[in-house]
């Protein structure tokens, strides 16, 4: 039954739906913003790759101990509250 997948004319249908539903005029404005989106989008994965590699010069890090970590509910609960004003 559905032993192929898509084939080329189930392409072709959903081309002439979107064209009907979207029109022709405003098909170039949202490949365009796509296309910019997508521009986006690999330029901010890039910095983040780059942010996360390490420097050549940089020194190792050190590690911390495990009994140095705090999760966010143990530092909230060894800070005094805060007096209100």
């Amino acid at each position: 039954m559905l032993r192929n997948g898509l084939e080329p004319w189930h392409l072709l249908i959903v081309a002439i739906v979107v064209i009907v539903l979207f029109g022709s005029k405003k098909l170039p404005d949202t490949a365009r913003a796509l296309g910019k989106s997508l521009r986006i989008l690999k330029s901010e994965a890039k910095a983040m790759k780059n942010e996360n590699a390490p420097s050549p010069g940089a020194s190792p890090s050190v590690p911390v101990a495990p009994s140095e970590v705090r999760t966010s509910a143990e530092a909230a609960a060894a800070e005094p509250p805060a007096a209100a004003s």
